[in-house]
Formats: C-alpha cells, sequence, structure tokens
C-alpha cells in the first residue's frame, strides 16, 4: 500500500453535491494515519460485515428421502465433503470459505398450542433470525423477539450513517391478517429491532441505491435529480476530482473502480426502469418500476447494493429475504416451470421431490456472484469476503410436511477470521439452530451473550480434534 505523507483523509469521508447527494468513499490507503500500519488502526475502522438471507420453504434435502439422496447436506462430514449431488454445488469454487451447518430444528417454529397448527408458513420468516416463537395475533400487539442483525446492528452498526438495511424481493406490501390467526409482518418481517418492532424492507433497487448514496434527500430533490437526467456521479465529479489529487496512484485507481461500479449499477437500473415504463407487458404487473421482472437480475442489483454499502462502510449490517411463504413465482431458469409452492409440496415423491431441488438450486446459484464481488473488492490487507459472514437458510425443513426439522443452514464468508470454513457439521439430532446462531453471534464480537433464542449452549463451527487428528493420520 502507498500512504500519503503528513496528512489523511478521514474514514467518513463524502463527496458532496446538489440535490442531496452524498457518496461515501471506499476505504483508501490515504485514509491511514502516516507511518501507520493496517493492522494498528485496523481494530478502528475494520469490522466484520454481515448479511443475514431467507429462502423460505425449507428444501428437498429436508425431507426424508431428500436427505438419503443428499440434496442439502453432502454425506461427508469434516472437509473432503463432495457438494455434487447438493444443492450447494454451484458454491464449489467458494468451498473454502462455506461452512455447512446440517441437521438442526427450529422448534421455535413450530406450533406450541392447537390454535397455532397450520400456521407454519405464516410464522416462520420470523422466526429465522430471532429464533424465538411469535405470539399469535392479527393485531398490532406482536411479540417475539431482536433478530441477530439486529442485536449486531445495535452493538457495531451505530457508528456508520446507516445502522442497517432491510431488503427483499417479493412483494410484502400487506397488512391486516394473512391466515390461521397470524398478522402478514410475521410473514413479511425477519429483521426485528425489538421483539416488538418489525423493520420494514426494501423491494425496489432505486429506492436501495438512492438511500444508500443519499440521492436526494427530499422528494423533491429526487424528482429534480432525475428531471435533469444525470448519473448522482456528475453531481459529485468536481469534488472527485479535486480528491484524486491528495491521492496517490493506487487511492486513485481504486476510487475509480469504485465509481465505475457505482455508475453500472445506476446503469443498470434506469434500464430496468426503462423497460418497466416502456408500455410492453410484464410478468410482474404489480411491482414498481425499478423491480426487474428477472429474479435473477433482481437479486444481482441488491448484491450490487450490498457490495457498495460494504465498500463505503454506509453500513455493516443487511437482511435480505429472497422469497415469500406460499409464493407461487415460477422460475424457468431453475429447469422446471412449476410454482415454488406447489413444488414444495412434493408428497415425498422422489421425482417431485428431485424437481423441488432444482429450484433450491437456482436459489443458491445466485450467490457466487455476490462472493464475486466481495472477493474482488481489496480493503487493507484482505478482501471483503474474508471480512464478511453471510448466512444463508431457512426456519422451516421439509415443505410438504411444514416441519421445522432437518433446517437447510449455511455460512460464508472468513468473518475475519472467526470462520474457518471448507467444512461440514453435523448437529446431533435435535439441536437447536439457535446454538450455531449463539456462536455465530460470539464470532462476531458479542461475547457477553449467555443465549439466544432457546439456545441450549454454543455449537462449535470448527473441526473437532479428533476429526483434525483422523484426517492428519489418514
Amino acid at each position: 500500500m502507498n500512504f500519503i505523507t503528513g496528512k489523511h483523509i478521514p474514514r467518513r469521508t463524502f463527496l458532496r453535491g446538489a440535490a442531496g447527494v452524498a457518496v461515501g468513499l471506499p476505504l483508501l490507503d490515504a485514509m491511514i494515519p502516516a507511518g501507520g500500519r493496517w493492522r494498528e488502526v485496523a481494530a478502528a475502522v475494520d469490522k466484520t460485515r454481515l448479511v443475514g438471507i431467507e429462502m423460505v420453504h425449507g428444501a428437498a434435502g429436508s425431507n426424508d428421502w431428500g436427505a438419503t439422496q443428499h440434496l442439502w447436506s453432502p454425506a461427508q462430514i469434516g472437509r473432503t465433503f463432495d457438494l455434487s449431488t447438493s444443492a450447494l454445488s454451484s458454491l464449489e469454487p467458494y468451498r473454502d470459505y462455506l461452512t455447512i451447518v446440517s441437521n438442526t430444528d427450529c422448534q421455535m417454529a413450530e406450533a406450541f398450542q392447537p390454535k397455532e397448527i397450520g400456521g407454519d408458513h405464516f410464522r416462520t420468516s420470523a422466526v429465522y433470525l430471532t429464533q424465538a416463537h411469535p405470539r399469535q395475533t392479527e393485531g398490532s400487539d406482536v411479540y417475539i423477539g431482536t433478530s441477530m442483525d439486529q442485536l449486531y446492528a445495535q452493538r457495531f452498526g451505530q457508528d456508520t450513517p446507516i445502522p442497517s438495511m432491510q431488503l427483499c424481493i417479493e412483494n410484502v406490501d400487506q397488512s391486516g391478517g394473512c391466515a390461521y390467526g397470524y398478522t402478514c409482518v410475521y410473514t413479511d418481517s425477519i429483521s426485528w429491532a425489538s421483539p416488538t418492532e418489525p423493520l420494514p424492507v426494501i423491494r425496489d433497487p432505486r429506492v436501495a441505491f438512492d438511500q444508500l448514496f443519499g440521492a436526494g434527500s427530499t422528494p423533491e430533490d429526487r424528482v429534480a435529480r432525475r428531471r435533469e437526467n444525470r448519473s448522482i456521479l456528475d453531481w459529485v465529479a468536481a469534488r472527485a476530482a479535486r480528491l484524486k489529487t491528495e491521492l496517490g496512484l493506487e487511492d486513485r485507481a481504486r476510487l475509480d473502480r469504485y465509481m465505475d461500479n457505482i455508475r453500472e449499477l445506476e446503469r443498470r437500473i434506469e434500464m430496468t426502469e426503462a423497460q418497466n415504463r416502456s408500455g410492453e407487458a410484464r410478468e410482474l404487473p404489480e411491482a414498481p418500476a425499478g423491480v426487474p421482472d428477472s429474479f435473477r437480475e433482481h437479486v444481482e442489483q441488491m448484491w450490487d447494493v450490498q457490495a457498495l454499502a460494504f465498500q463505503s462502510d454506509m453500513t455493516r449490517v443487511f437482511s435480505f429475504k429472497m422469497g415469500r411463504d406460499s409464493s407461487a413465482r415460477v422460475f424457468p431458469e431453475s429447469g422446471t416451470d412449476k410454482p415454488f409452492h406447489p413444488a414444495s409440496h412434493h408428497g415425498g415423491n422422489p421425482e417431485a421431490v428431485s424437481e423441488f431441488n432444482l429450484i433450491n438450486r437456482y436459489h443458491v446459484s445466485t450467490l457466487p456472484y455476490f462472493l464475486e464481488k466481495l472477493k474482488g473488492i481489496e480493503e487493507g490487507d484482505s478482501n471483503l469476503l474474508d471480512k464478511s459472514m453471510i448466512l444463508y437458510g431457512s426456519a422451516m425443513g421439509d415443505p410438504n410436511l411444514h416441519n421445522h426439522k432437518r433446517v437447510p443452514f449455511i455460512a460464508l464468508g472468513g468473518a475475519n477470521g472467526r470462520l474457518e470454513g471448507g467444512l461440514h457439521l453435523k448437529a446431533p439430532d435435535g439441536t437447536p439452530l439457535a446454538n450455531a446462531m449463539l456462536t455465530l453471534l460470539h464470532a462476531l464480537g458479542l461475547d457477553d451473550m449467555d443465549g439466544f433464542g432457546n439456545s441450549t449452549g454454543e455449537f462449535a463451527l470448527s473441526m473437532p480434534t479428533s476429526m483434525v487428528e483422523q484426517a492428519s493420520g489418514s
């Protein structure tokens, strides 16, 4: 790294322009005090980024037959696992960043009393990151638990401009009761700031983009800026040019790459809006103009938002709800045209289970795009994938039975050295997923937490000594 001698730029530096535009900067060498070394200042600026991703409807591999075929978790425990039959096969290039936790349960999503029977779809999402049991209500007296993303944001996200962001793919603009006595907020929300405070989610990439870059602090500012038909970067071009005169060669190149990525995402959003306002028939006629009809394009734009947010340290915490329970969406690229929810009710038929697994595979296949983005963003002496903890899973197991056994769950990234990666760990029968989440919270720095949800203790996310000795002796 090249350092500027004698002065440095504050980490929380913005390029500000008219119409409320404020572009945060990536970490530059010039932000490290002269003579300082990265390791000496890392504690002040080097916090783990957290993403909690939920995909509804469990997994084909949580079915009894699907488990024997290893449709989710591989057959081998430890490091020599084979992903070829698994819905996780697209993650093979990132196996060194992959931690698979299999055979855990989400008991808190089960029905606790007779009147709750049948309501699994309408309480499960709220359980995923809280590992708490929701109070059955169709009113405003909701109660569940604080979600792990918010526990982290409350402790380590308050020094960022945006403590956390919540994104989604499916329509969640519903209110009132859903079914079986549950308010829709339990179905729509996976992030809870407190047991009674569900956090709203953003579906439109344009809205997320504008929030991230302060692209218009008021509706009037946003209208004025778009009327000009200019990139947000045009509003800060002069300031960016002045800043470059203070930077070294590597920093200038780093800043150029960052600005290029902002402009590319902005261009993709603009193309989506133009297409959706063209008058042509849409696959998602109810969706805002900024929402792509293509599932993959929509997800990738949301990945881009998260990568840029992490790079600029605008926020360190995201939750991302990639589906909505009972969704009938079709994913043609998956290899099946069967709607999502009907496909999940496979009746235990091996052929139908395998067809549902195609959808699981497709959903997981969107992750490498994000992983590659993070791995390609250098920060200090590492990259953002090394510094991130990305959780992907569901609080439902076998969707055909609406049970919450053998739920799918993985962690990705290095979490600043707190996740080993390249590991499949199988829990003893009856182990709560909350145990693994408690361990992950400790890895995030919340070491003083004695419990989380219905946890009964920690679940070690490293290879047991006995397995290490066995592997080294083989």
